[in-house]
């Protein structure tokens, strides 16, 4: 009896490690973080944070609502019923009272998020140019181009272009390609991999660059960029400030966004893109497409004054 309990045991902490190794490391901190200030507001007024119910997660929404956002509240309730799971709670988050809260506040607030905007073709040219010009060191002017550039020409996340691995890049004939390990949208670690070409003018050529910081720092392991996530975006709004562009509205989406809405503006179909993004549905690259298509194709180009 004693051996049947060990066992069940065992089997109970080997499925609460494979409910926690089920999502990537970063995304479960983000989890865990969300969930403490449920519990926090939970604790200040009395309520039960750990199992919860509807009602209460229903509350923390609308309490919620006054400052945040409402992808925000979204990602909230998704992070709470991961916690649960992991701890061996069922929350029902299509709960009547949770689902109707949460069309009201949208109602209320709208839905719509303020983006940062996205890097188009003339506004990369004119950051590669401001960082020639920008007083700093030859390694850091060398870093920051194979970063905007590839960040940019690969569609990009933060997360996924500072885990590029020296064993993750393949220069070839045509170009160079990039093996992503995780992403976001591939928390099962299958993995996709990006192919950049060449392009004609060699100074903002994404593979040209990129062999220009692995020559200058002779590294052949490692993290090619070895920085974090956050500094992308400091990156970035360095250099938008630098040439003449408001540094608040750009961020380190905005070499993501800025991929998708050139190339839509370019003409390329919408599988292509997201074969590049990694996005697994067509609702955000469309959102892109009708960006870029917002004066391309606009009913008053049919009007001649």
């Amino acid at each position: 009896m004693n051996e049947l309990t060990t066992d069940l045991k065992s089997l109970e902490l080997e499925t609460l490690k494979n409910l926690k190794n089920s999502k990537a490391a970063n995304t479960l901190r983000a989890y865990k973080a969300d969930f403490k200030d449920f519990a926090g507001f939970c604790t200040k007024n009395g309520l039960c944070s750990m199992p919860t119910e509807p009602k209460v997660l229903s509350i923390y929404l609308t309490h919620l609502s006054a400052s945040s956002k409402f992808s925000t509240l979204k990602r909230r309730i998704a992070s709470i019923s991961v916690i649960h799971k992991i701890k061996g709670h069922y929350l029902d988050t299509k709960h009547p009272i949770i689902m109707e809260n949460l069309h009201g506040i949208k109602r209320v607030k709208g839905s719509n998020q303020k983006a940062k905007k996205p890097i188009l073709i003339n506004d990369l040219k004119l950051i590669i140019n401001a960082i020639d010009q920008f007083k700093q060191s030859e390694n850091k002017k060398i870093r920051d181009k194979a970063i905007i550039l590839v960040g940019f020409s690969g569609g990009f996340r933060r997360s996924e272009l500072v885990n590029i691995d020296h064993e993750d890049v393949e220069f070839v004939n045509e170009g160079l390609k990039i093996f992503v390990k995780r992403s976001k949208t591939d928390q099962s670690g299958e993995g996709m991999t990006k192919a950049i070409p060449y392009f004609d003018n060699k100074e903002f050529c994404p593979v040209t660059n990129l062999k220009n910081w692995i020559n200058y720092t002779k590294n052949k392991s490692g993290k090619i960029f070895d920085i974090s996530d956050k500094s992308i975006a400091l990156i970035i709004k360095k250099y938008a400030s630098f040439c003449g562009l408001d540094p608040n509205k750009y961020g380190g989406h905005s070499l993501r966004s800025g991929f998708a809405t050139s190339t839509a503006e370019s003409g390329a179909e919408e599988r292509n893109i997201m074969a590049m993004t990694g996005h697994k549905t067509t609702q955000m690259v469309r959102r892109y497409i009708q960006e870029a298509n917002l004066f391309k194709n606009n009913a008053l180009n049919k009007i001649k004054i």
